[in-house]
């Protein structure tokens, strides 16, 4: 028999979807060094760098990814934040996820994937020279 959530923490945790959707970069790192998982995930499987990613915040992917967050890390649906990023056209955020260690060719679609899609010659020709 599962435990129903404590609501306490069920609105803790959506306040930092909330942090993560809206980039707030040193709220994040403050959570995550408080000992909030940096690779915490809704239940969708989206994690911060993803929610972040998605809504175009650099400065907060590359928080959380210097706090041990995966730049790869998939979400349900096998989307990475870089094949979002791609099909958001954030280029800062698709600059922070590479310099963050994220593979290109990672989930379905990858982010080369999404880049030929779109037809996104400057990506896939940035993702070849990685």
């Amino acid at each position: 028999m599962s435990e129903a959530p404590d609501p306490e923490v069920v609105e803790l945790a959506s306040r930092i979807f909330d942090l993560a959707r809206q980039g707030d970069a040193e709220a994040l790192a403050a959570y995550v060094d408080a000992g909030v998982p940096a690779n915490l995930t809704n239940d969708t499987g989206d994690s911060l760098v993803m929610l972040a990613a998605y809504h175009g915040h650099a400065g907060a992917v590359t928080a959380l990814l210097a706090r041990g967050a995966d730049a790869d890390r998939a979400n349900d649906r096998g989307q990475t934040p870089l094949a979002g990023a791609v099909f958001k056209g954030e280029d800062e955020v698709i600059r922070a996820l590479l310099d963050g260690g994220a593979d290109p060719e990672a989930g379905t679609p990858s982010a080369v994937d999404t880049a030929r899609m779109f037809g996104k010659a400057n990506l896939l020709e940035l993702f070849g020279a990685r």
